[in-house]
């Protein structure tokens, strides 16, 4: 029971971290609030198959799914960080 709330507010934490700083983007157009955004969005993503990998289908192996989301968030985040310049 503990884990399930740990893993649920993990999700929850990503998911408005995600929310604001889009909404941050939104106002102020800081491309980089943008790719850190994006980037919480797949946090968000990897956290959510975590609680079905242990606790909705703890027979199927989500492993490979959640490996992707985290390269793909922290790929967004470096593409934004090394080579999306502001003009």
């Amino acid at each position: 029971m503990t884990a399930a709330i740990i893993y649920s507010l993990c999700a929850l934490t990503a998911a408005v971290c995600s929310y604001l700083l889009l909404q941050a983007y939104r106002r102020g157009g800081y491309r980089l609030l943008l790719w850190s955004g994006v980037c919480f969005a797949g946090l968000t993503i990897n956290n959510l198959f975590l609680v079905c990998d242990k606790l909705i289908f703890p027979n199927i192996d989500f492993s490979l799914w959640r490996s992707g989301s985290i390269l793909l968030s922290m790929a967004v985040l470096l593409y934004g960080l090394i080579w999306d310049t502001e003009s």
